[in-house]
């Protein structure tokens, strides 16, 4: 099968931004388990990686908002964000248009997606690719979900995402990973930034690491919102890895609220 490797991993822009502000030995804990995952994708042989990302407003807005879009292009740049506030130089990343569009293609025979050669890259992506592809070596194929502009795409949908990516993957004579990437509970850009709901976070940890379908799309926004701030609704792009996966079972490699860093920090990794 073409999909080599599965896995989920935060971006909030403090873990680089902030890093000198944090508890060192926590902080280092984190990234260790960062580097862990960064070579477990290169020992997997993959040719691309596919992430999958929360869209904030960098590329589309409430004028033009897709559930689901797909980079195309034969490379991207980034970070959109001042690169010293990021502490990410700004730098360019390459792509695969050619598999991008053969997996887009594919996607589209059960999930309506859109699709953009141009696509300006934010901390959602830039912050996983800095500790996962340090050297921008490997081709990127960025995915963003809507989590922020309501309405947003319901959880079964991005369950069905995931399955239509899997069967894309699959069909691909290259091989592949897949990272999802967001936050759990954290309110960012509220005067409640820096909170963190640890019994939140790891409730639905649980749910993901047993790829728990059910306990996983019960999660309703109005829960979220009230429960886990409007950054929970970024679950969609760690529960769209659980469909992407579905029937295995998830290896939660960390998780520490790191509240320097406005989440609760995490890593970890589904079978395929």
């Amino acid at each position: 099968m073409a999909l080599v490797f599965a896995g989920i991993c935060s971006h909030a822009p403090g873990i680089t931004g902030r890093a000198e502000r944090a508890d060192p030995a926590v902080r280092d804990a984190f990234y260790a388990q960062l580097d862990r995952m960064r070579k477990a994708i290169e020992d997997s042989g993959a040719e691309a990686l596919v992430v999958i990302a929360a869209e904030h407003f960098a590329n589309f807005f409430m004028n033009n908002m897709p559930a689901y879009a797909m980079g195309m292009g034969e490379e991207y740049e980034g970070p959109i964000e001042d690169p010293e506030w990021l502490g990410i130089p700004r730098t360019k990343i390459p792509g695969n248009p050619d598999l991008s569009r053969r997996i887009i293609t594919e996607v589209m025979q059960s999930i309506d997606v859109a699709y953009a050669e141009e696509w300006k890259m934010d901390h959602g992506i830039m912050v996983p690719l800095h500790f996962l592809t340090p050297n921008y070596d490997m081709d990127i194929i960025p995915v963003n979900i809507n989590c922020q502009g309501p309405p947003l795409t319901p959880l079964h949908r991005v369950w069905e995402f995931g399955r239509a990516l899997r069967r894309a993957c699959d069909e691909m004579p290259e091989k592949i990973a897949v990272i999802g990437t967001g936050g759990i509970s954290h309110w960012p850009a509220t005067p409640n930034s820096g909170k963190i709901v640890e019994e939140w976070d790891r409730e639905y940890l649980d749910a993901w690491v047993a790829n728990d379908k059910e306990k996983l799309l019960s999660y309703t926004d109005e829960d979220t919102l009230k429960d886990a701030g409007q950054g929970g609704f970024e679950i969609r792009t760690l529960t769209a890895i659980s469909g992407l996966c579905e029937g295995a079972k998830g290896d939660l490699w960390f998780y520490e609220p790191i509240p320097i860093f406005s989440v609760g920090c995490t890593a970890a990794v589904m079978a395929i």
